[in-house]
């Protein structure tokens, strides 16, 4: 499993072996202006009394995430699966700015196009081509935390069903946005 973890490119996914648990995240970054989507890339480990994560990219939302855990002690004394599940909505949290970058975007091509303007059919294929990669990027998401959360593992106590089932019902959100732009 540990050589998973440095092989960047990897789609989402968040898998079991025996007690640990594997998850590979792919965080997202609208670039104004440029029409484009800067992906980063989140490797975990869990076990029941640590996590480990590599970071691939900058997502200056983890460096945050992290000063404000080691600064609430009693958040991280819930364990190791509450981190990466925060780590999981803070992740998913960063997808709403995409999703509307993309729409603003969107909608100015669309008025240039039925403004008679030909000459954005390059534009039009990049936004296109950005759309799926989002996809790509979340949709495998939504099924890996669809089988953690609804899966035969009893080990999730209820809250952390609760707020399994609340991050996934955001990533879905998001895939239904995305479908809708494409």
């Amino acid at each position: 499993v540990m050589k998973e973890a440095i092989e960047p490119g990897q789609r989402p996914k968040i898998e079991r072996y025996g007690e640990r648990l594997f998850a590979v995240l792919k965080s997202a970054r609208y670039v104004e202006g440029a029409g484009s989507i800067e992906f980063g890339e989140v490797h975990a480990f869990v076990e029941s009394n640590f996590i480990v994560t590599v970071v691939y990219g900058e997502d200056p939302t983890l460096s945050r995430f992290r000063e404000e855990m080691e600064g609430e002690p009693e958040r991280l004394r819930r364990g190791p699966s509450t981190v990466l599940y925060e780590i999981m909505y803070r992740i998913v949290e960063g997808y709403t700015p995409v999703v509307e970058g993309l729409e603003n975007d969107l909608d100015e091509v669309e008025a240039k196009v039925l403004g008679g303007d030909t000459g954005v059919s390059s534009r039009v294929h990049g936004l296109s081509r950005e759309v799926v990669r989002f996809h790509q990027a979340t949709k495998p998401l939504a099924g890996a935390l669809e089988r953690l959360v609804e899966g035969e593992t009893g080990d999730l106590d209820p809250e952390e069903r609760r707020y399994l089932r609340h991050v996934r019902d955001r990533v879905l959100r998001t895939t239904e946005q995305i479908e809708g732009l494409r």
